[in-house]
């Protein structure tokens, strides 16, 4: 009797020990401005012990746009690219952590496509040449995109020190950035985080739109 009380000691401490243990991150994401942020990625480097497998993931086509806008998978992610319009598009991207090309289609093509190596995937339709989007593919544990309120909440986050890596379509030169190191306590954080941006597309002189995905495309393929 002794041994089992033991038993049931040891495998509540744990549990609640492990329950403990699962922090939540709240981030908030900021312009220059002060102002929320969306589509900002956010990375995470911390303890070990994440090895969730790859998801499978998708990346619509709604109202002639990519939807979401900006997508964060794993390494080793297969995403699908279904068409909702009631128009053909054809799905392409240049970028080296991924060429492929989905030719006209609509609906949803049969076989996904395997995301297998980290780095910023430039998305653009052959028809429609204002259509961009990107896919942010990442080796580390724990990430994700930021909401059109500009904030995003991280669950079942080991309690430890993190470093923090912030990337959006309008970074300079695309490129990623530092979001600085801080400990997630076992109670959680609820960290603000301030992105550097160049200004919109909207504000910068005029361009023909079949150079939208071409400036993209050269920026991302310094990465």
């Amino acid at each position: 009797m002794t041994h089992v009380v033991s038993f049931l000691l040891v495998a509540t401490t744990l549990l609640f020990g492990t329950v403990a243990s699962a922090a939540t991150l709240t981030a908030d994401f900021v312009d220059a401005q002060g102002k929320p942020l969306n589509d900002v990625v956010l990375t995470l480097q911390g303890p070990a012990g994440k090895t969730d497998p790859a998801p499978k993931a998708d990346m619509d086509q709604r109202d002639q746009r990519f939807a979401p806008h900006v997508l964060a998978v794993r390494t080793g992610t297969q995403i699908k690219f279904p068409n909702s319009d009631d128009i053909r598009h054809q799905v392409y991207s240049f970028s080296p952590a991924k060429r492929f090309e989905l030719r006209l289609y609509g609906g949803t093509p049969s076989d996904p496509v395997l995301f297998d190596k980290p780095g910023l995937v430039v998305l653009g339709c052959n028809i429609h040449d204002w259509m961009l989007g990107y896919v942010y593919v990442t080796d580390d544990p724990w990430f994700g995109v930021s909401s059109d309120k500009g904030t995003l909440a991280l669950d079942q986050m080991p309690a430890g020190h993190y470093v923090a890596t912030l990337w959006h379509p309008q970074a300079p030169d695309m490129q990623p950035v530092s979001g600085g190191e801080f400990d997630i306590p076992a109670s959680g954080l609820h960290q603000r985080f301030s992105v550097a941006m160049q200004p919109k597309s909207d504000d910068m002189p005029p361009a023909p739109p079949s150079s939208a995905f071409g400036d993209a495309f050269h920026k991302a393929a310094h990465e």
